[in-house]
């Protein structure tokens, strides 16, 4: 089923790419991060052009929750912890400056932009909050802890960021996009110094982003380690009690709250794609327990892509790749991170200094306990002796029974029963993976 974004907006259409083409910077990749590194490139006069392999903000912008806010869980305690003040201090400050970006865009466009509060709140330990706000105040920013009474069950209480925002993240892409160079169902097919090539053409331009969610290059950058994927659900419940602000719950497999124009949109049930989860059973059963007389409008899913350390990767792809930059890795935090990286990478391309760029150097140090997991996870798939196998690297597929789906524990790939690619990084399914009936169980 769409999700409440799809069904709701009015996305424009693109022509495909016909025939060779020339340009200062091309974009590969039309979700938001791709479509506002294009938007502000072309807002400083910058020649770019952007091209999409299937349809406009198509895979995970519009699945999101599109919540607007730099409170993303507890990380600030965690990011003070492990890197200093001033690592945290940016981190706060790109996102926060991101935050103001889109509530400067967004009086100039019709994109359901509304300001909520926003809270992450424990169910049992208040000391993980009470620790965040001190984080919070070495940093200089002010938050406060409080009970959360909008939410259905008892927690420990919150840490609330006021004057946060959501919005609607596909009315939102359908605006910036006008006047923008984007060519649809245009699949790149091989990239090489300043040359893409297309289904529907070559494109020569002296600066790539590749802005495909998961990068597409697995000789540079080591981004099949560096990265996993996150797989969540939402429901958007009607009759339901109104959530009044932005939740989100500080454990991995909380939930999260927030209202749409009647709707209260429920999201959790999630986990490594590949790796067994809870689904929208989980969140179906949430929701018959504690909102008896809803009725389930809407489900849809999201894919996120994780870092090892939880700042996006944003900047040039690998230190031997001139010319060639990469945004992905928002770790479920998409709509101001993608903005932040955007802006900070605008500024890279036209050689312009930027503070954010260590915080977001893809090239970073990948000492982390968790490349190690990653590392794990691919060596098992890559030794397990089953059938269907991923095209990607070479691991083995796991069935999810609730999407009816073949996804790839390793790094995220998930593809029909027919065998068509549904999430990347694999390019392709069809042609090279074939799914036996007999192999579902």
């Amino acid at each position: 089923m769409d999700s409440i974004w799809a069904q709701t907006a009015d996305m424009p259409r693109f022509s495909p790419l016909d025939g060779d083409l020339r340009t200062d910077v091309l974009v590969v990749g039309g979700g938001l991060a791709g479509l506002l590194c294009a938007y502000w490139l072309n807002r400083e006069g910058v020649d770019c052009a952007l091209v999409e392999a299937d349809r406009l903000c198509g895979g995970v912008t519009g699945n999101t929750t599109a919540k607007l806010t730099f409170q993303h869980g507890l990380i600030y305690a965690r990011l003070l912890r492990e890197f200093g003040p001033e690592r945290a201090r940016l981190y706060l400050e790109a996102n926060r400056a991101a935050l103001g970006q889109y509530r400067a865009l967004s009086r100039e466009i019709g994109c359901d932009f509304e300001e909520r509060d926003s809270y992450v709140y424990a169910l049992t330990d208040r000391r993980k909050l009470d620790r965040e706000l001190e984080a919070l105040a070495r940093l200089g920013f002010q938050a406060e802890l409080t009970e959360t009474p909008a939410l259905s069950m008892p927690t420990a209480g919150a840490v609330r960021f006021p004057r946060q925002a959501q919005f609607h993240p596909l009315k939102f892409a359908a605006a910036i996009a006008g006047g923008l160079r984007i060519y649809e169902h245009t699949k790149v097919l091989e990239l090489g110094p300043g040359t893409a090539v297309t289904d529907r053409g070559t494109v020569r331009a002296e600066n790539i982003v590749i802005a495909t969610h998961f990068p597409l290059l697995n000789k540079h950058g080591g981004y099949f380690l560096k990265l996993y994927q996150h797989r969540s659900y939402v429901l958007a419940l009607e009759n339901a009690r109104e959530a009044g602000g932005m939740y989100v719950d500080e454990g991995e497999k909380g939930l999260s709250f927030r209202d749409y124009r009647g709707f209260l949109l429920l999201g959790g049930g999630g986990g490594r794609t590949g790796k067994k989860g809870g689904g929208w059973r989980e969140l179906e059963d949430f929701a018959a327990r504690h909102y008896p007389q809803a009725r389930i409008a809407a489900r849809w899913a999201a894919q996120d892509c994780m870092t090892l350390d939880g700042a996006p990767y944003a900047g040039r792809y690998s230190r031997g790749t001139e010319g060639l930059y990469v945004v992905t890795g928002f770790n479920k935090w998409g709509m101001t991170s993608s903005m932040a990286a955007a802006m900070m990478l605008a500024d890279l391309i036209r050689g312009k200094e930027n503070p954010w760029a260590e915080l977001f150097d893809p090239s970073r140090s990948v000492m982390r306990p968790q490349l190690a997991a990653n590392a794990w996870e691919s060596a098992l798939g890559l030794l397990t002796p089953t059938a269907p196998r991923c095209p990607h690297m070479g691991c083995a597929l796991k069935y999810n029974a609730q999407e009816r789906s073949w996804d790839c524990p390793c790094h995220g790939s998930r593809f029909g029963e027919d065998g068509r690619l549904l999430d990347n990084p694999a390019t392709d399914g069809k042609k090279t993976m074939s799914i036996d009936r007999e192999d579902i169980s």
